[in-house]
Order: C-alpha cells, then sequence, then structure tokens
C-alpha cells in the first residue's frame, strides 16, 4: 500500500526497480505492479511476490496427493534475519548514503519495539514477518522513493490501527500488534474503525521515522492489548 501510494505521487518505477536491485535480493522476489479499483476508487497496487511461495504454488498445483512429509517440505519459511543480518544487507549494497540511513532508521524502530515486546536485546530479535524479504523491500523502497521525491517535511494525522485479531508466527494476537503499539506509543492513533488490521509494525515503523507532525489528539492505547498478548504467547509455547 505504501509504496502504491509513493508510485501515485510520481516515483518512476522503473527508477525503483533499479535501485531495489542493488539490494542484491532479486533472486528472492518479484516486484509487481499494476492498477487497481477498489470501492471504485482506482489506485496503484504493489505486490511483493515471494518466489519461494510461487515455486512452492507450482509444485502442489502438480501434486494433489502428498505425504504427510512431502506437504511439510513444502511449507514456506521466510528468512528470519536479525538487525545485523538486514545491516548488512543495507550497508554493503550501491544504495546511497541517504537512503541506507533512512533504511536502517526504520528498521531499528522495529527492531527496538519487538526486542522490547520478546524481552531480547537488540540483537538477539529474530524478524519473521519484518526479516523476510518482501518487509525489506517495503522498507528501503520507501526510503527510495522518498529520496527521489526530494521531500521536504511530512505530515499525517491521527494512525488508524484498525481492530480485531491477527494470526502471526505466535499464534492469534489482538491488533493493533503490540511491536505497533510500542513504535506509536508518542504518536496519535484511531482503533476500530475496521475489524482488520490496517497498520503493520512495518508500516508504524516508516510513519514514525519520517513524519514531522502529527495531527490529532494523542490518545492512550488500552492497557488491555498487552496483557491478551502475554496470555495468547503462553497458550502458542
Amino acid at each position: 500500500m505504501n509504496l502504491g501510494a509513493l508510485l501515485d505521487l510520481g516515483v518512476d518505477e522503473h527508477y525503483l526497480r533499479l535501485e531495489l536491485a542493488k539490494l542484491n535480493l532479486d533472486a528472492e522476489y518479484a516486484l509487481q505492479v499494476k492498477k487497481d479499483n477498489k470501492s471504485g476508487i482506482s489506485g496503484t497496487r504493489v505486490d511483493v511476490l515471494l518466489k519461494e511461495e510461487m515455486h512452492n504454488h507450482r509444485q502442489d498445483h502438480h501434486h494433489e496427493v502428498q505425504t504427510e512429509m512431502e506437504s511439510e517440505k513444502g511449507h514456506t519459511h521466510h528468512a528470519h534475519r536479525n538487525l545485523k543480518d538486514i545491516e548488512n544487507i543495507i550497508i554493503n549494497s550501491r544504495l546511497s548514503d541517504k537512503v541506507k540511513e533512512l533504511s536502517l532508521a526504520i528498521f531499528t524502530k522495529v527492531a527496538e519495539a519487538e526486542a522490547k515486546v520478546h524481552g531480547k536485546s537488540l540483537y538477539e530479535v529474530h524478524f519473521h514477518e519484518v526479516g523476510a524479504v518482501d518487509s525489506i523491500v517495503d522498507i528501503v523502497g520507501a526510503a527510495v522513493c522518498l529520496e527521489y521525491l526530494k521531500v521536504d517535511k511530512i505530515m499525517a494525522s491521527s494512525v488508524q490501527l484498525g481492530g480485531g485479531f491477527v494470526k502471526c508466527v505466535h499464534g492469534i494476537i489482538p491488533i493493533p500488534a503490540p511491536a505497533t503499539v510500542e513504535i506509536l506509543k508518542d504518536i496519535p492513533v484511531k482503533l476500530g474503525l475496521v475489524p482488520f488490521e490496517t497498520t503493520t509494525p512495518t508500516g508504524a515503523a516508516i510513519l514514525a521515522a519520517n513524519v514531522g507532525t502529527f495531527t490529532g489528539e494523542k490518545k492512550s492505547l488500552p492497557i488491555v492489548i498487552l496483557p491478551l498478548f502475554r496470555q495468547e504467547l503462553l497458550t502458542c509455547r
């Protein structure tokens, strides 16, 4: 959603693709860009397609009957990279210093939040969702686009978080996710407009690292969120 919006603001798609290629992760993903329409409103949709998932899907299509062992092998496992792994990918790339700096700032916000939620040090945290290549592309892509647009200042309204529950690697947890809560703890937010997740930790970090001014009244998130999360963790172990 973020990359689609930035392309609609005027970022050249070919430029974005060339810059992302500097991460040397082309073997892991394909970038799909297309015009889409939802509820009568048109826009640009950007999907990061993981090649491992695409390969497994083709295999499953041709083999309707599989043994339990074969099914287990067919499951997709994202690379569980930690912050040091991600730093190495970005620092060793041919991206500009400005894009590297902003990308690392965004990832650090997510790492700090995840470390606090899981009770680990910054470099002990192994990202599941954020360590996956699709989130790397989302975050670095955002930095690339913002540099391209030469943005002087970014303003945003209160961040809508949504509501309900979401399934993740730890099981089913309440929305907003605990890492999202931590990242946006000093930022105006809104809850419950729709019964699904509207702001992920990745999206929250992109906003927190780039927005200079937030409008709207700051509201404390319900304290019930984290106890519910701890209960889910105990249930999932």
